[in-house]
């Protein structure tokens, strides 16, 4: 939707995970799309490199985030929230809702 705006359909992809859960990291989002991780790592590279995202270590995983100082950064997340809310419903909930910690060992699916 965005793609002819923003360059690129990872880059897209970047953007809209990013403006919904505010940090994410490369292998995370990659997976969310069934892309290849080497394409999000580059396209967030970039953005880090012209100052649109920031980036910290935690342990041996890079964690990326929209940089607050950013002069854009309130325009840009509205954009892509409104972009999203627009995508289709199994994509929103499959970019909104990610387990990130492990079930239970006894707990019933």
């Amino acid at each position: 939707m965005l793609e002819s705006l923003v360059g690129s359909p990872n880059a897209e992809r970047v953007l809209l995970f990013l403006a919904e859960r505010e940090r994410g990291y490369p292998r995370e989002i990659a997976k969310t799309f069934d892309v290849a991780p080497s394409q999000v790592q580059r396209v967030m590279e970039r953005m880090e490199r012209d100052g649109l995202l920031v980036a910290v270590n935690v342990g041996k995983t890079r964690v990326y985030e929209f940089n607050p100082r950013f002069a854009f950064k309130s325009a840009v997340v509205d954009l892509f929230k409104d972009a999203l809310s627009r995508y289709p419903k199994d994509m929103q909930d499959r970019i909104k809702m990610t387990r990130r910690r492990p079930r239970r060992k006894d707990k019933t699916l």
